[in-house]
């Protein structure tokens, strides 16, 4: 592969760049009902992505995408040149076009600059998979064993309980990437998760609660979760079982109240996860700062404009930093990105100033910035997009017993659940899976279906305390782009205090 990306810039006439990602993927899994086997699964599939960049007058990329089949794999030298050329073609009608524009309107036809990449490293590097149980190795059966015995375990947990569903699937996935530049990465990951789905009722309410647990790891935590460190999780049974028991204690609970007012709010390690990729993970994904996914996700409230921006203001408090970095364990680690960039960590919030974004080489070329390896598809035929990789509130000095204990009057926020975010992500309803009053520094009463909602600069301004329990936690689908690309990654953080409304059920 790596001989085809460096011949190509003879083949083909005013090319500039071009690489070539092939995918295999190696799966097993299994799903349960109620305690009785619903599927298992077996699966092998392969995927081929190329882009170009081409043009006589300007430049700009073409792209081609395609899953490939078993009977593929002998002609793969010809598929590959074909689609070397189909993206070749679409680069070049890009250009024209992009040229004929910038001709045709002048002053405002310069704003179309031809498509240039920050520069890189040209690495040649082969990144093998970590795990103690080959995810190969893995009987079917047994994966059929593993969620029946969960899903039973999780349906005994409770009278409450009226449904469960319990999914797990392990596997390898290798990626192989090579560039006209001369880059050759050859990649292998180990990948397994488990989900659990659960519902229960009691004569105050139904609960429905979900979640995941997943590592770039073997078999092995299915089996036995892992032991320690910010991403410790028990094995999938006693997983599902604990979920199981939370849903019944909530159903019984009252709803939460709502505030017209903000009051003091402790937020667990976890409601943070999925309040850092809300409302920094996704804004500092450069292609949304730039308006390049505004019409699918977004802006970004971080940068309006080049001249109306946060870049060096402060946007938190003092306490408060924030990073992606793809060199942390679980879902979102890698070594090279989807254009062989090294994954670097990046310091989005440094003690409350706000320093910048993750990027694409395309994208660092824009602002004049180093490319820092955040460019992911989820699959090889997709065109890569700007992704969190482990994205996470660092952690601070203070016991989060302490943090709770010096509230005179508040809520204990606990648990991710649904988010509603605005367009730019400049504020924010996130709903929790649990939320306990506090009343003179101990945990009193349980609510459900409550949360809290914010302007996000004011929430992040107004956190006066940050915990010593970093942990991080594996989201399996965040959701970006058109086509939709579902992302594996991680976000985390420790406990936080601060103030917002807190929000309950609506009548």
């Amino acid at each position: 592969m790596a001989g085809l990306a460096a011949e190509v810039p003879r083949r083909l006439a005013a090319l500039h760049y071009a690489d070539i990602r092939l995918q295999a993927v190696e799966a097993r899994g299994a799903v349960a009902e109620n305690g009785s086997p619903k599927a298992g699964f077996e699966e092998v599939t392969y995927a081929l992505g190329i882009r170009v960049i081409a043009g006589r007058r300007l430049r700009a990329p073409g792209y081609y995408g395609a899953y490939l089949a078993e009977a593929d794999l002998p002609k793969l030298t010809r598929l590959v040149r074909a689609g070397l050329r189909a993206a070749w073609d679409r680069a070049l009608a890009s250009a024209e076009q992009k040229a004929a524009v910038a001709e045709r309107f002048g002053p405002l036809g310069r704003s179309l600059q031809p498509t240039e990449l920050a520069p890189i490293p040209v690495v040649r590097d082969t990144v093998g998979p970590a795990f103690r149980l080959d995810p190969r190795s893995v009987d079917p059966e047994a994966a059929v064993r593993a969620v029946v015995g969960a899903s039973r375990a999780a349906a005994g947990a409770s009278p409450l309980l009226r449904f469960n569903l319990v999914a797990a699937r392990t596997g390898l996935e290798r990626q192989l990437f090579a560039s006209s530049e001369g880059a050759d990465i050859d990649q292998t990951f180990a990948l397994t998760e488990g989900f659990v789905f659960v519902v229960a009722q009691s004569d105050e309410s139904a609960q429905e609660l979900y979640e995941a647990i997943g590592h770039q790891l073997g078999w092995e935590i299915i089996e036995a979760g892992v032991e320690d460190g910010p991403l410790a999780f028990p094995g999938l049974e006693d997983f599902a079982v604990a979920l199981a028991r939370e849903a019944a204690e909530v159903s019984t609970a009252p709803p939460a109240p709502t505030t017209e007012r903000e009051v003091v709010v402790v937020t667990d390690p976890d409601f943070n996860a999925l309040l850092c990729h809300e409302v920094v993970g996704h804004p500092t994904e450069l292609d949304r700062a730039l308006k390049m996914e505004t019409a699918y996700a977004g802006r970004s409230w971080f940068f309006r404009s080049f001249e109306a921006n946060e870049l060096g203001r402060r946007v938190a408090s003092p306490l408060v930093t924030c990073f992606s970095d793809p060199g942390l364990p679980g879902f979102g680690h890698y070594r090279y990105d989807d254009e062989g960039t090294p994954g670097r960590r990046v310091t989005l919030i440094e003690n409350g100033i706000f320093r910048g974004f993750m990027n694409s080489r395309q994208t660092a070329a824009v602002i004049g910035a180093e490319p820092n390896g955040h460019y992911k598809a989820s699959g090889a035929a997709y065109v890569p997009l700007i992704r969190m990789s482990n994205t996470a509130f660092a952690p601070g000095d203070r016991d989060p017993q302490t943090i709770i204990g010096e509230v005179d009057h508040g809520y204990y926020i606990v648990g991710k659940r649904i988010p509603s975010i605005s367009e730019s992500r400049e504020n924010f309803r996130i709903s929790a899976r649990k939320v306990y009053e506090v009343r003179n520094g101990r945990l009193g009463r349980l609510y459900r279906n409550g949360g809290i909602t914010a302007d996000t600069k004011d929430f992040l301004l107004s956190i006066d305390a940050v915990g010593n329990d970093f942990r991080l936690f594996p989201i399996p689908n965040c959701g970006k782009g058109q086509p939709m690309q579902t992302k594996r990654m991680g976000n985390g953080g420790p406990t936080l205090r601060g103030r917002a409304r807190l929000t309950g059920e609506t009548r």
